[in-house]
């Protein structure tokens, strides 16, 4: 069971970049997927997700309106489109995937079996 993160970056503020996430076939089917970021210092937070095979996205309140999570399941891939990128973004995100989670834990990075490598994405202002 693999996730490979990529499309990491170095970017401007204000600028967009798309995030990918390919999974083996049967962790994305019907799994939980979500996209989580790390700065130095600070917890691991979540950023957005789909619960399971529910098509409605999740976001945090920082992202929501800037970022679009989507998933293509015939290819297997996680994205997160992100707009309008400010140097509070910068972090490593990572995707994570979990097929026993529960709603309640959508955001809970312990609640994650599988987890990315992680991208670098740095915003400069």
């Amino acid at each position: 069971v693999q996730l490979q993160a990529s499309g990491g970056g170095l970017v401007q503020a204000g600028g967009s970049l798309r995030l990918s996430c390919a999974a083996s076939g049967r962790t994305f089917s019907g799994a939980t997927l979500a996209w989580f970021r790390q700065s130095p210092g600070k917890e691991r937070e979540f950023v957005a997700g789909f619960f399971r095979t529910n098509s409605n996205p999740f976001y945090s309140d920082s992202v929501k309106g800037r970022f679009t999570i989507s998933r293509d399941n015939a290819k297997s891939t996680l994205y997160l489109q992100m707009n309008s990128l400010q140097s509070e973004d910068t972090a490593v995100y990572y995707c994570a995937a979990s097929r026993t989670i529960i709603f309640s834990n959508l955001r809970e990075p312990s609640a994650y079996n599988y987890w990315g490598q992680g991208t670098q994405v740095t915003v400069s202002s």
